[in-house]
């Protein structure tokens, strides 16, 4: 992807910068190919870069003294990765995790912090999503308290579909059960519930969305309000 195609379709965060502000965003910036299972952010590392995704996706991940794994979040083209630097925090508190390859902006994290004090709307953006990210980390410690594999497993679907280009999505079984935080048997089972209802295809590391309104369906209510925290974040960041 070249420059003149991410001025064109850029990270979902810079939509409200004027062409002039996002053109000098973006010189600043270097565009690199992240593959899937790279890590860009380990639990204590100064954090010398931040990331916005552009057709990438990455998992904000914590992991316990036992190994167990969760996902927390997720972060797509809505999203930056390296947002606590807009708290003065230097150093990550989380992994991060490449989920779905692709293109992203990376840029140092000392130019970043000034495009912040040199652009009034860039700030305001960061901060409405740092917001709607932590709206999503509560929403996700809920949900894998209160419900069941089954309609968090649609959940998860829908909130990487929603941040994925086209229908074909590429995880395994065990990589599931580690972003859900349970056992590898739990999710084989909820996708080959899923899978009998017609909602998805499942045939070795790779899931085929068939029928979006119906996974919706059997997705708890956790999907409907992410998506409206989101939704509105980013009206606000588009028309503010």
């Amino acid at each position: 992807m070249d420059q003149t195609a991410v001025l064109s379709n850029p990270n979902r965060l810079l939509d409200s910068l004027t062409a002039q502000e996002l053109e000098r965003f973006v010189a600043d910036s270097d565009m690199v190919d992240l593959k899937f299972g790279q890590v860009l952010a380990e639990p204590g590392e100064r954090i010398l870069h931040v990331y916005f995704p552009i057709d990438c996706l990455a998992s904000l991940i914590v992991t316990l003294e036992s190994g167990a794994r969760l996902e927390v979040s997720m972060v797509g083209n809505e999203g930056m990765v390296g947002v606590s630097l807009m708290l003065g925090v230097q150093e990550s508190s989380i992994q991060v995790l490449v989920k779905g390859g692709g293109t992203a902006l990376r840029m140092s994290s000392a130019c970043f912090q000034d495009h912040l004090e040199r652009s009034p709307a860039l700030k305001k953006a960061i901060k409405r999503y740092l917001n709607a990210l932590m709206s999503q980390i509560a929403q996700s410690a809920a949900c894998a308290h209160f419900h069941a594999v089954e309609p968090r497993l649609a959940r998860w679907l829908l909130m990487t579909h929603d941040r994925t280009q086209g229908d074909q999505l590429h995880l395994t079984h065990e990589f599931l059960s580690s972003m859900l935080g349970v056992r590898r048997s739990g999710v084989t089972v909820a996708a080959k519930a899923l899978q009998s209802r017609g909602l998805i295809g499942y045939q070795r590391g790779k899931i085929t969305v068939h029928d979006r309104p119906g996974l919706e369906e059997a997705s708890c209510h956790c999907y409907v309000a992410d998506r409206q925290i989101y939704d509105r974040m980013l009206e606000r960041v588009a028309f503010s």
